[in-house]
């Protein structure tokens, strides 16, 4: 079976994808990276907005992400300002929203946006795996 378009090796082994989970809850962090991992995803985290600038940009050149997961109520760099900055750098990378406080106003703005999906914590893994699943077709089909 061959590995998807997005697939690429990462440490020398095969992945679906990178996805960058950005999140002030460590716990969340972890379930979100293992629910992935599980998948077949390299999952890179961070704890807040600014954290999450400086992981991607560190090193020479940018890391080429497949899909940004990120919580809105966080220090330093709340997620909407964040959700900004990615989609100004980034446009092609698809986000998804994963908070601890639904806000129906805020999700529907955020959606009508390009945001792929607005979850509520704590998220069911199928849940989860099914809107990277969708955020990595959407990628798929604008031929990043």
């Amino acid at each position: 079976m061959s590995q998807p378009k997005s697939a690429y090796m990462f440490s020398g082994q095969p992945s679906e994808g990178l996805v960058l989970i950005v999140d002030d809850e460590p716990d969340v962090r972890k379930v979100v990276r293992m629910t992935l991992e599980k998948s077949g995803y390299h999952v890179l985290e961070a704890e807040d907005g600014e954290k999450a600038i400086e992981e991607i940009k560190k090193g020479e050149n940018s890391i080429v992400l497949d899909v940004i997961i990120t919580d809105i109520r966080m220090p330093n760099k709340n997620g909407i300002d964040v959700i900004n900055y990615y989609k100004q750098e980034w446009p092609s990378v698809p986000l998804i929203v994963l908070t601890g406080f639904p806000d129906m106003d805020m999700a529907t703005s955020l959606l009508k946006h390009g945001i792929v999906d607005y979850l509520v914590k704590p998220v069911e893994a199928e849940k989860l795996r099914a809107a990277v699943a969708q955020a990595m077709g959407q990628r798929e089909l604008r031929g990043f």
